[in-house]
């Protein structure tokens, strides 16, 4: 995962900064680097690989000064090179520093080249330092320059820049990527996780999405969108990397649902090359090889599988088998045609999910690990592992873990489509660049909160649900109804839209909570007339989809709108309302979100 740390203070910077950074590494990364400033202007160093390489090079030629940012980086535009890492820079004025993806940045970058601008990287990033260069030298104040910045640019974001015209000050924003500033006296630091600057004080403040902050020594003036000077809490933190913090949220889970922006975009870059080609992690002879697959989980993991059986078929045309995986080494099922099984689970020790991996190996099958701990024993048993870098995830619901576990199979689904003819190039780069739109997507979808609380305060009461989706979608549906029922306790079941009329339409009665989930697509209008029977038997229709798709929905009772996306990509953009509605409904209720009853957070024993 990527990691920013910025430092503002009567101390040196270069020890405060790595140290901090250091406090990232677990995360993982693949290349580091450091920027000050001094009266003599700026200085930067960076490195490919660990710290300990940027360390051995600042050792040589020490950083000086007493402001500073740094940053840990996985590639997500661009390989793996030094003019790749950051920070970046522009003109010698301006440092930054960035997590996230800049969706608009090809058309920014190629305005900017317009007006003589050179680009020394491949990155998204690098468009953040040249457009600071462009407003600072027009002589604005640091405050009117991030406004004009964050006005240009799309997607989810965090960043931090320090300029030469400005030495004493960072200036940063977030918006759907985490960024904490934390405070003590005489000195200021800014950091994507308060793990990194918890040894450096206890008093943090948490960014807001669209927050944008003026960050001194003597502390910080922080605005909101509507440029207005925000009073953000000041929260307590533990100093142990161990002891994870809520980040001032009420739950793990609500903390981890904003997450997600992160967790997508850190984990496309782990399912690209160093060149920033989707290749799912594998070589080509990997890739050739893969004839038939049988996707082991569940669970969570299990309704992922089955979205991704969706995606494999339609874009590569390889056949696929879902498995639960407690059923499948106990039923003797036969493997003739599948060449791979890979293996679903958040914790990577889940014993129904092992115990099947363990049965695929002995029936010859390549074994594929698509885990969140690349230390546990699912990892370290698989053949390959496919990581998710979701981060740690507290909460027993599982949503970041989920939605990684999605992109790490839709990148798959491409780079298998694409090695096998079966999508064309330009179709396989296409859904990358739509792809590559889903932090910004999930991060808008964090404003679905003050909408879905009046629908979850009327659910809070029912006694039953349905949930419904065709296509792609009904994978969704069971998902979206497993949250509700873990979380609320409330009885909730996941169905295919035309699988209504087969029985489950006698389940229909004046007020039954029906969540359906649509999307713009062939599949459409099946759906909306499947939910018309529903409707004219008295059924509560609650309809999560794009505004294009919702339009065909007049008669539905409540409407969840998320942001236009590619049709393939609404399972991951839906899931978040999905895991919203269930978390404000158990909220309501006062169950207990983060542990619910009768659940661990993985199953060890059979």
């Amino acid at each position: 995962m990527c990691g920013i740390v910025g430092y503002v203070g009567s101390e040196k910077c270069q020890d405060i900064v790595i140290g901090a950074l250091e406090r990232l590494e677990y995360r993982g990364y693949d290349s580091a680097g450091i920027a000050s400033i001094d009266e003599e202007g700026l200085h930067l160093c960076r490195a490919v690989g660990k710290l300990a390489e940027l360390k051995a090079k600042i050792k040589k030629m020490p950083i000086p000064g007493n402001t500073g940012i740094g940053h840990i980086r996985w590639a997500t535009h661009g390989g793996v090179t030094e003019h790749n890492a950051h920070p970046h820079y522009a003109t010698d004025e301006v440092v930054i520093v960035h997590n996230g993806i800049i969706e608009n940045y090809a058309e920014l970058k190629a305005d900017l080249i317009e007006k003589g601008v050179v680009f020394t990287s491949d990155t998204d990033s690098e468009v953040l330092a040249h457009l600071f260069s462009h407003f600072i030298k027009k002589g604005l104040p640091p405050v009117a320059i991030l406004q004009e910045v964050i006005s240009k640019i799309e997607g989810a974001y965090a960043f931090t820049a320090l300029s030469k015209s400005y030495p004493d000050t960072l200036m940063a924003a977030r918006n759907a990527s985490p960024l904490a500033i934390g405070l003590s006296d005489n000195m200021a630091v800014v950091a994507s996780d308060a793990l990194a600057i918890a040894h450096l004080t206890r008093h943090v403040i948490y960014l807001k999405d669209n927050d944008y902050a003026i960050i001194t020594s003597k502390g910080c003036t922080i605005y909101d969108s509507n440029n207005e000077i925000a009073n953000r809490e000041i929260v307590q933190v533990k100093a142990s990397p161990v002891l994870l913090d809520k980040a001032g949220f009420r739950h793990y889970m609500e903390k981890e649902i904003h997450e997600q922006p992160d967790a997508i975009s850190h984990t496309i870059s782990a399912m690209s090359d160093t060149t920033g080609r989707l290749t799912a992690g594998l070589d080509i002879s990997s890739l050739s090889s893969i004839k038939g697959i049988v996707l082991l989980a569940a669970g969570t993991s299990f309704y992922a599988a089955q979205i991704g059986r969706y995606w494999i078929e339609k874009l590569a045309g390889i056949p696929v088998v879902c498995e639960i995986a407690s059923e499948y080494h106990y039923r003797q099922p036969v493997a003739s045609c599948q060449s791979t099984a890979i293996v679903i689970s958040q914790s990577g020790e889940s014993i129904d999910s092992l115990l099947a991996m363990r049965y695929a190996k002995k029936l010859g099958l390549d074994t594929f690990g698509i885990v969140n701990v690349v230390d546990s024993t699912i990892a370290r048993e698989a053949d390959k592992i496919l990581p998710t870098r979701a981060g740690p995830e507290i909460g027993v619901a599982s949503t970041k873990a989920f939605t990684a576990q999605l992109v790490v199979l839709f990148c798959l689904a491409i780079a298998l489509g694409k090695q096998n003819g079966h999508i064309s190039a330009s179709r396989a780069d296409e859904l990358h660049h739509q792809l590559l739109k889903m932090p910004g997507a999930v991060g808008k979808s964090m404003e679905l909160f003050d909408s879905i609380r009046p629908i979850a305060h009327k659910l809070k009461n029912a006694s039953s649900c349905l949930f419904l989706g065709r296509d792609i979608l009904y994978p969704l549906a069971c998902e979206g109804a497993l949250k509700l029922k873990e979380l609320s306790y409330i009885h909730a079941e996941g169905f295919a839209s035309g699988e209504m009329k087969h029985g489950p339409i006698a389940l229909l009665q004046d007020g039954l909570p029906i969540v359906s989930f649509v999307s713009d697509d062939d599949m459409a209008r099946k759906a909306v007339s499947n939910l018309k029977e529903a409707d004219a038997r008295g059924g509560h229709i609650i309809v999560v989809g794009t505004q294009s798709a919702l339009n065909l929905l007049d008669f539905a009772a409540e409407k969840i709108t998320i942001p236009e996306c590619e049709p393939l990509l609404t399972p991951i953009v839906g899931a978040i309302p999905a895991q919203i509605l269930a978390y404000l409904t158990a909220f309501e209720k006062g169950t207990d979100i983060d542990q619910p009853r009768n659940l661990a957070k993985s199953v060890t024993v059979e």
